[in-house]
This record gives C-alpha cells, sequence and structure tokens, in this order.
C-alpha cells in the first residue's frame, strides 16, 4: 500500500464523524430519549435510489423505495428535488412500480419504466412511460407483449433505445395449432423443459427460455397525431442477448455490451464490446479482453469508449480484480488498462442489507468535458469513493473522501456537478452534491429521507480496528457495541461472516448488526482473506482454499476481542449468509468455542454443490478438477465430512427458491445429519424467498428472519425460555 493510501486511509474516519454531524444523522449519546432501532423498523425505511440529474444540473430524479406493510411488498416512486436542496422532493409520478428515470436531452420529459397494475389478477408486463416536467400524467409509450427496460435518450431526443425480448408466442401458437389440426388428438400444450444447457436455471430468474433473448430496439420518443403508440422498431436479433445500449454522441450508432458464446461455461471470456448503426444492420465487434466487459462510457467526442473490465489471468484465478480501460470506438480497437498499477476494486461495492431493494442503483463511468480524465466509484478498504483517472496515465486522484459508501451516482452535462447516493453505517442512503472540479470537496446534503424515524433511534458507531493474523496478515474489522455500554459489564458476542466470498463489510448501513447490538450484544464484523477492497492477491489467495485460512483470520479477530475484557466467552455466537454460511458451517465443525451458530443460505457439500448450482465451475477458478476427478479435495473442504464434530446448537436458514445455493446441499444437508447425531438443531425454510432474502426478500419474511436469528441466540447466549424451537 503505498504512503499516499495509507494517509488517506488514517484520515477518513474523522472525516465522517464530522460529515455525519453535519449532516444531521444522529449518533449514540447525541440527543435524549432516543429509543433502540427494532426489527420492525424496517417498514418505516425508505431508500433513494437512482438518482439523476437533469441536464442544466438544477433537478435530481430519484427512485424512493417503501415498504406497504399491509400488502408486504416494496412500492417504487418517481421523486424530484432541487439540486441545491432548497426545497424538499416531491412525487413526480403515480405509479406504485416505477422505476428507471432518464431525463431528456433538453430536460422538459422523463421517460421511465413502469409495471402496471395486475388485471384480473393477472401480472402485465413492465413498459417505459413518459411524463412532461410542464405537467400532466405519464403516458405509455410501449406495449411489447415481453416489457420494455433500460431506456436510453438519442442525443437529439427524438428517439429512445430500449432493451426488450421479441414475442415469439404466436408463433408458437401457431405451430401447436397446425399441429393440433393435423392431429385426431385431443389439443395439448406441453409444459415440459427440455435441458440442453448446463446454466438453465437462475437465482431470481427461474428457469430459462434458450429461445428468448433480450435485444436493442428503438421507438420514437412521440405519439402519432391521433395520440396512437408507435411502432418499436428492432434493431438487433440472434441467438445471443445484448446488454444496456448507449448512444453515440452523433446519434449514428449504438454500442453494447454481449456475450455471444453459445455455452460461454466451457470459456474464461464474458461479455464483449460491440455496436449497430441505429437503423440497425450488421453487428460489428469493437473490442474485447480476456476476461468480460462491465459498464461502457463514450467519451464526448464519441473517439473513445471507458469500460470496466476483469481480465483473466494465466492460469485462471479465483478472483479477478476489476480495472478500468480506455478503447478506441473503432471496430477491432485495442484497450488499455488504465488501472493496472491501481490495486483496488473498480466500480465495486460494499455489502449491506440496506441497499434499495429493487429498484436499481446507477453510477457508471463520467467523462470529463475535456475528455482527460473519468470519474468512477471504486472500494478501498471497506469504503466505496469517487475516484477520478487520467486517461493519458491513469494518475488516480480521489473526487469523495470518507467513512461511508458510494451507492450510487449522476453528474450533469458539464460533469461538474455530481449527485451521490452515500450510505453510513448511521444513515441507509440520502443525496448529496459534491462539486466536481474542487478536489475533495465535502459533500452537500439534499435529501434527508428517514430523518423522521432517525431522529428518534439511538444507534451505536461501529469501532474500526486492525489486526495481524497468524500469518502477519492485517485484517480489518469492526467492533459495534450497544448503545449504552458499560466496559465493566461481560457482554455477549456475534461474530459476524460476510458472503461471497469476493465482496466486503465496511462503512454501510446494515439494519441486522444494529439490531443486534441494540439488543445488548457486541458485534464483530471483519474482513478476512478473500474480501475485496483490498487488492488483488488479498481477494485470491483463497483459490483453492476455502474455507481454511480464512477461517483463522476469523478466530484470530475474535482473540482480539476477548482481549478488550468485555465479551463473555462462555456466550459467543457465530452467523453469515452464502460465504458465509459456507464459513459458519465450517466454523462449528472446526471449535467449540461459540454457543450457538445461525448459518444462512449455506453450503455444506461442495461435491453436491458442484452439480446443482445456477452457475458452473467448469473452469478451475474454485476447485482444480471436477468431483469425480478429485473427491477428496472436496470432502476435505466440506463441512458436512465433519458433521459428527458438531456441539454448537445450529440454525439453518433457507430461501425454498435459492438456486444459487441450493438448500439440499446446505441447509437440507446439515439439517438431516445433526438431527441423526441427535444435536440440539432446527430449519427455518422461506417460501419463494431466492438467494436475496436478507437484501430483499419480503418486508415481513425480512424481520421474520432477523426475529428467528436473534431469537435463536437469545435461547442460547442470553438463556431466554422460548418454545418455538421445541421438538414437536
Amino acid at each position: 500500500m503505498s504512503s499516499i493510501v495509507r494517509e488517506r486511509t488514517r484520515t477518513l474516519f474523522a472525516t465522517t464523524l464530522l460529515f455525519t454531524f453535519a449532516a444531521g444523522v444522529p449518533l449514540a449519546g447525541v440527543a435524549q430519549g432516543r429509543r433502540p432501532i427494532t426489527e420492525t423498523d424496517l417498514f418505516k425505511f425508505m431508500w433513494a435510489a437512482d438518482p439523476q440529474i437533469s441536464p442544466n444540473g438544477s433537478q435530481v430524479a430519484f427512485v424512493r423505495v417503501n415498504v406497504n406493510e399491509d400488502k408486504d411488498r416494496y412500492e417504487t416512486q418517481i421523486f424530484i428535488v432541487p439540486s441545491d436542496g432548497s426545497t424538499p422532493p416531491r412525487p413526480l409520478t403515480s405509479g406504485r412500480n416505477d422505476r428507471s428515470p432518464r431525463w431528456s436531452p433538453n430536460g422538459r420529459e422523463i421517460a421511465f419504466v413502469r409495471t402496471p397494475e395486475p388485471v384480473d389478477g393477472k401480472s402485465k408486463p413492465a413498459q417505459i412511460y413518459l411524463i412532461s416536467m410542464d405537467g400532466g400524467e405519464a403516458r405509455a409509450l410501449t406495449d411489447a407483449p415481453k416489457g420494455a427496460s433500460s431506456p436510453v435518450w438519442s442525443p437529439d431526443g427524438r428517439t429512445i433505445a430500449f432493451v426488450g425480448t421479441p414475442d415469439t408466442s404466436s408463433a408458437a401458437k401457431a405451430d401447436s395449432a397446425k399441429k393440433a389440426a393435423d392431429s385426431t388428438q385431443k389439443k395439448h400444450v406441453s409444459d415440459v423443459r427440455v435441458i440442453t444447457r448446463a446454466q438453465y436455471r437462475w437465482n431470481g430468474g427461474g428457469y430459462t427460455d434458450p429461445t428468448a433473448h433480450n435485444h436493442i430496439w428503438t421507438v420514437p420518443a412521440s405519439f402519432t397525431a391521433t395520440g396512437a403508440l408507435q411502432t418499436p422498431r428492432q434493431i438487433t436479433f440472434g441467438e445471443f442477448d445484448e446488454g444496456e445500449p448507449v448512444w453515440s454522441p452523433d446519434g449514428l450508432r449504438l454500442y453494447f455490451t454481449s456475450n455471444r458464446r453459445l455455452e460461454p461455461y466451457y470459456e474464461t471470456g464474458g461479455a464483449e464490446l460491440y455496436s449497430v448503426t441505429a437503423s440497425g444492420g450488421a453487428i460489428l465487434k469493437v473490442a474485447g479482453i480476456d476476461g468480460s466487459i462491465g459498464t461502457i462510457a463514450l467519451s464526448p467526442d464519441g473517439k473513445r469508449i471507458a469500460f470496466t473490465g476483469e481480465a483473466n489471468a494465466k492460469p485462471v484465478r479465483f478472483y479477478d480484480q476489476p480495472d478500468l480501460f480506455i478503447t478506441d470506438a473503432a471496430p477491432g480497437s485495442r484497450p488499455r488498462n488504465l488501472t493496472a498499477s491501481y490495486d483496488f476494486d473498480v466500480e465495486s461495492g460494499i455489502g449491506s442489507d440496506q441497499h434499495p431493494p429493487r429498484a436499481g442503483n446507477g453510477g457508471g463511468i463520467i467523462w470529463s468535458r475535456d475528455a482527460r480524465s473519468v470519474v468512477v466509484v471504486t472500494t478501498e478498504n471497506g469504503r466505496a469513493n469517487l475516484m477520478r483517472f487520467s486517461t493519458s496515465d491513469g494518475k488516480v486522484d480521489s473526487v469523495t473522501m470518507g467513512d461511508h459508501e458510494v451507492v450510487s451516482y449522476t453528474a450533469s452535462a458539464d460533469g461538474s456537478k455530481i449527485i451521490t447516493l452515500i450510505s453510513t453505517p448511521v444513515n441507509i442512503g440520502d443525496l448529496f452534491v459534491v462539486d466536481a472540479n474542487t478536489p475533495r470537496s465535502a459533500p452537500r446534503q439534499i435529501t434527508h429521507i428517514n430523518d423522521g424515524l432517525f431522529s428518534s433511534l439511538e444507534l451505536s458507531v461501529p469501532e474500526e480496528f486492525w489486526y495481524k493474523s497468524f500469518d502477519g496478515r492485517r485484517i480489518q474489522g469492526w467492533i459495534l457495541k450497544p448503545p449504552h455500554f458499560d466496559r465493566s459489564r461481560k457482554y455477549p458476542l456475534i461474530l459476524e461472516i460476510h458472503g461471497g466470498p469476493n465482496t466486503a463489510y465496511g462503512y454501510s448501513f446494515t439494519h441486522e448488526f444494529l439490531w443486534m447490538a441494540a439488543k445488548g450484544y457486541v458485534v464483530l464484523y471483519t474482513n478476512p482473506r478473500g474480501s475485496t477492497s483490498y487488492g488483488q492477491d488479498f481477494a485470491n489467495i483463497i483459490q483453492f482454499h476455502y474455507p481454511g485460512d480464512d477461517y483463522k483470520d476469523l478466530m484470530t479477530g475474535v482473540d482480539e476481542v476477548l482481549k478488550r475484557g468485555y465479551v463473555d466467552s462462555t456466550r459467543m455466537g457465530v452467523t453469515g449468509g452464502s460465504g458465509g454460511g459456507v464459513l459458519t458451517n465450517w466454523t462449528i465443525t472446526q471449535t467449540h468455542r461459540f454457543a450457538a451458530a445461525v448459518s444462512q443460505r449455506s453450503i455444506a457439500d461442495w461435491s453436491g454443490w458442484w452439480y446443482t448450482a445456477d452457475f458452473t465451475l467448469f473452469n478451475p477458478t474454485w476447485f482444480p478438477a471436477a468431483p469425480w476427478e478429485d473427491p477428496k479435495n472436496y470432502a476435505e473442504h466440506s463441512a458436512i465430512t465433519y458433521v459428527a464434530n458438531v456441539t454448537t446448537p445450529l440454525m439453518l436458514i433457507e430461501g425454498e427458491s435459492d438456486m444459487r445455493t441450493p438448500p439440499v446441499n446446505g441447509g437440507e444437508a446439515m439439517f438431516r445429519a445433526l438431527k441423526y447425531l441427535h444435536k440440539p438443531t432446527v430449519m427455518v425454510r422461506f417460501p419463494e424467498e431466492t438467494h436475496e432474502l436478507s437484501r430483499s426478500g419480503k418486508p415481513w419474511h425480512r424481520v421474520e428472519r432477523l426475529r428467528h436469528i436473534v431469537g435463536w441466540f437469545d435461547k442460547y447466549l442470553q438463556h431466554q425460555t422460548t418454545t418455538v424451537y421445541d421438538v414437536r
């Protein structure tokens, strides 16, 4: 780590404390008469998402998300706020499923995506709507049978490009009807799936239709003389999916990303950069890397393209740190890595259970007006901030600084003003203005989304600490103490382990941690090896060794906290989800030091998971070979192999529609084995929930999940009486 980065890191915590007080965010002990946060405060939370600044920089449109407790759902609506914060936000749209606001180039209209309310109990696909800033109701611009998304205005404001799936149902019905007419048998529509691809279902998306592909379309941004809808034009075709389109500045071409491999899991390559004329035609490959391309952005003159991407190494790695690239816009160009010497994660974020649910984020790459630099979010040491990179030599400078997470952002047309959505450990997220022309200027807050609620809450502030692990490697962690903490007391402790495993905890709002602290627990969370935001080597070091030394990092962190004298070592719990569930299962098979554990959406049997997860491991990224080629390796790293060692009472939490870590190879395996061994265990299952249960599951399910986790720890760490988990 460079001396500049070390100095920046040392100053961040003090910076955020000042910033937090200035922003009016409540801290523990600041005011009297406040109450602890509760699990049901989730119903009162509101989130800002996907901010979009108007072309002249005077207004910001954003998505506001709230919970409808009675209907157990999230509702999204588009709001407007002056960029100077002079008046409070006001609603712009009246729908309950409105999102993705995008300003027209002249700032007089906004295109957005709305999912209409169901009709006769039948859901309807999302469509693109237009609303005038002069007033009036929003009007549907599209009526695509399978929906429309990702609207992008052409530079002249006359056309909107979007992503949609062609409707093949009419041809299918005609073919079915012909077959029925040619047959004497009763008409039958088959629901049988014929699977030919190794990746055939996705967490949250269900089973995929290999004949349905997302393509790029355009539609006039207006209506006919009679007020009727214009007919969209399909621009791309074929058997591959195209990503979100980007217009060239002259409006003549559309650029997009696409992985044009029939079975991509056999290769290490991913999405590449392509273009097509705005009227359709031949698709040209612009550039690619040995890896995958993410977000793209054209320079103001349209001659260059900046993009984020993950370049593969030889041999392949467990984790490829995302970098920032620049390439010419001409076909066959050769990208140049701007961040080869910047050893942190570009366009990455911090793990949290309170990112805006089901609303999108926004961000990407921002070009300066003179094209000499670009701005993008990066993560360093558990923080996410905007950084500016020179397009000539990759020289880096900070645009924002602080102990927080820049979740999303948007820039004015001239790039001088950036609107950021910032989350801190004590603030879910608000909009702030950053002066891009004044280096490291303090963000100025323009919304106070949750002030009404948070002014009544007493929230603890996490304490950052660093410690040396068993091999001398430095590990970052945080301790969250209960309100009115008394150092002379002995508190129960909960160790929280993040998932991924290539992600990171840090300076972002996490309801789960705050509620545990409010319930009287010291909460410890750390970023063991394998975590992001500490460089390529730190994140990749667990390749072929997961779980393993990362577990040792966690236990060393627990030992460091125990040295402080305020934790009762006989009343410690451990929990985590996904990769954190993997390590929770592993932990209780390796040690008896924890009095209770909650493993969420986990993996216990690596071999079984290899066969059933929604994505494949056909390349030697996580394991050097397939299960039947190296069964010993899979068994040695699987918690189920050592399940007879478990004495810790274990709760297992599963989403019944989880296709990322299917319950059969995680919670169900551990539960059945522990029941066979007569060990205390319980499994809590959430119908229709995916791997995203803790982040965007149904509101009531999220609350019930928190209640069960803390209820289990209350039983074994606080010795509270309950019959909920008794055998019936």
